[in-house]
């Protein structure tokens, strides 16, 4: 019993001394990269800081439907902008021109109380 103890502590000590000698591998990560790239980063950043990204989904599907939204929105709500659009086949009505996330949630807290289905979505550029 002491013979197998003391055959685990060498076993152990080894080990430990073994460990010493390994190391990881270090080096110097470089990045070589254009300037101008920084340059369109920053000029990203002030494009989405000024246009106005983020709009709010409440109706899509046939016309007479997305005249009846358009009209209820605009009984309840106002200070918003609102605009009818064809994708074939359906209608739909976008609210709002956000210009972050941040105030796009908060306009749907609000607009989902009378339209449970509506969403926030980014529309594509034309």
């Amino acid at each position: 019993m002491n013979n197998v103890r003391i055959q685990f502590v060498l076993f152990l000590l080894i080990c430990f001394l073994f460990s010493f000698g390994i190391y990881a591998q270090n080096g110097v990560v470089e990045v070589n990269q254009d300037p101008q790239i920084d340059e369109l980063v920053e000029l990203k950043k002030d494009i989405n800081r000024r246009e106005k990204n983020f709009k709010i989904q409440i109706y899509n599907g046939n016309r007479s439907g997305a005249e009846n939204a358009r009209r209820k929105f605009e009984e309840s709500y106002s200070g918003w902008s609102i605009s009818m659009e064809y994708e074939t086949p359906n209608y739909k009505i976008w609210v709002g021109n956000f210009r972050t996330r941040l105030e796009a949630d908060r306009a749907l807290l609000r607009v989902k109380r009378k339209f449970a289905n509506a969403f926030i979505f980014r529309p594509k550029k034309k």
